[in-house]
């Protein structure tokens, strides 16, 4: 039986021969390249599979059958500097049961795709060679595919100043559309996108000069909001979160985006969306005081949380 330190050192030419950069030609890579088409110690190249794997079972899998352990706070780099390259060179798919499904939630699948499951099986055969030229002359129009794929799946945002953008798909790109669309118009007519972040891509939209004029310096590390307005009217920021999952602008967020923002000579605006008023019920008690509410489902109303001024900064 072939040792693990040799599974590692043949999936590591395999992702060399495709043409992967200098990034992905890493142990991690190839740990995730054999998790990716289940080739574990005792199976050969020749017995991949294409089964359907998220990031933390991948994880699991590389401890169980190539006993490498790698800690739960290392999830995102694996996603980030392996899985996700896979995804943009078109050798692994996100999602195919459900295209739909946003990257970031937690039902997340990958698996290889067909062409490169084909190849990787050939690995140390007479057919490997043939295959692998076979692969490179269609690979460009292989990762083309996908691109267009992945476009068409895309949301398209309308702004109000007549922009448009496109948004990964699923529900809090949805919400955030609502906002853009719906929510800006009747509640700060005229503003100017400024950011709208993205569940892939986390800067989906970003005018980087315009928070530079109200004197806003971003760390690339900082969280922002989901959705940043501008009324050049009023002079105001608006700093909208998105909820479909995670939590609204409570206490401590609020605070986090007050020291964000702290060098603005805009006046701060907090605003928390929801879909719809079940899910804002379930977070009523969290948001902070001097914050704003509007619900997609309920877009005429605005829910005002105390202060001396509706709508505006403090």
């Amino acid at each position: 039986m072939k040792r693990r330190a040799t599974y590692l050192k043949e999936a590591q030419q395999i992702i060399t021969k495709i043409g992967l950069p200098s990034g992905q030609q890493n142990e991690r890579s190839a740990l995730c390249l054999l998790a990716l088409v289940d080739v574990r110690p005792g199976k050969e190249w020749a017995e991949a599979s294409s089964p359907f794997i998220g990031i933390t079972p991948m994880m699991e899998w590389i401890s169980q059958y190539h006993l490498k352990k790698y800690k739960p706070n290392t999830r995102e780099t694996v996603r980030r500097q392996t899985v996700h390259q896979f995804c943009e060179a078109g050798i692994v798919i996100s999602n195919p049961d459900d295209p739909l499904r946003p990257i970031n939630s937690p039902k997340t699948v990958y698996q290889i795709e067909p062409t490169a499951l084909e190849l990787i099986r050939s690995f140390g055969t007479v057919d490997w060679k043939p295959r692998l030229i076979k692969f490179h002359e269609e690979h460009e129009a292989l990762v083309t595919r996908f691109a267009m794929h992945r476009e068409q799946n895309l949301i398209p945002v309308k702004t109000e100043l007549g922009q448009q953008i496109s948004l990964s798909p699923g529900p809090h790109s949805e919400l955030m559309r609502d906002i853009i669309e719906s929510f800006a118009p009747r509640y700060a007519p005229g503003s100017e996108l400024v950011y709208a972040g993205d569940t892939k891509a986390k800067w989906g939209y970003f005018n980087a000069d315009l928070l530079n004029e109200l004197k806003v310096e971003v760390d690339a590390h900082g969280k922002m909001p989901d959705v940043i307005l501008y009324l050049r009217e009023k002079n105001w920021l608006l700093l909208i979160e998105s909820v479909t999952s995670h939590g609204p602008v409570d206490a401590k967020r609020h605070m986090e985006l007050r020291k964000l923002f702290s060098s603005s000579t805009a006046g701060i605006v907090y605003v928390t969306a929801f879909p719809e008023r079940g899910l804002m019920s379930q977070y009523i008690t969290e948001i902070a005081w001097e914050t704003e509410v509007w619900v997609s489902s309920d877009p005429t109303h605005l829910i005002h949380f105390n202060g001396e001024r509706f709508l505006g900064p403090y």
